[in-house]
Parts: structure tokens; C-alpha cells; sequence
């Protein structure tokens, strides 16, 4: 059976992190969505709940968890 090496490497202090940009479109993305679950609501709620629930799920999904903005 073959062992395993591991050669510690020490983290580099000069490098600079990224700096977080605001991309619009994601924002506006996020807008979109709960414009459209509040329309959907207005409307007709008990007609539209499958739809909300999917705007909703793909909501808190996605754009929490992982959707990010191209940079």
C-alpha cells in the first residue's frame, strides 16, 4: 500500500485579495423575481401558488446560495 505525503506550503502574505464588484444585472436579476412573484400574488394567489413557490425556490436556491456575478 503506498503512503501519503503531504508537504505543507506556506500561504503567500503579499498577494492581494480581489476586490468584490457590484454587478448590476445580478441585482436587477434578484428585482425581477420578486417583481414577478408580487405580480403573480396580486393577480391571483391561489392560482399562481405553484408559480410563486418555483420563483420562490429559485430564488432562495440560486441567487443565495450559488449563483454569483460574472466578473
Amino acid at each position: 500500500m503506498a503512503k501519503v505525503f503531504t508537504i505543507p506550503v506556506p500561504p503567500k502574505m503579499d498577494r492581494k485579495r480581489r476586490e468584490r464588484t457590484t454587478d448590476p444585472r445580478y441585482v436587477d436579476g434578484q428585482r425581477l423575481l420578486v417583481e414577478a412573484m408580487k405580480y403573480l400574488a396580486k393577480s391571483d394567489v391561489k392560482a399562481n401558488r405553484k408559480a410563486i413557490e418555483l420563483l420562490s425556490e429559485h430564488f432562495r436556491t440560486n441567487f443565495r446560495m450559488s449563483d454569483t456575478p460574472q466578473v
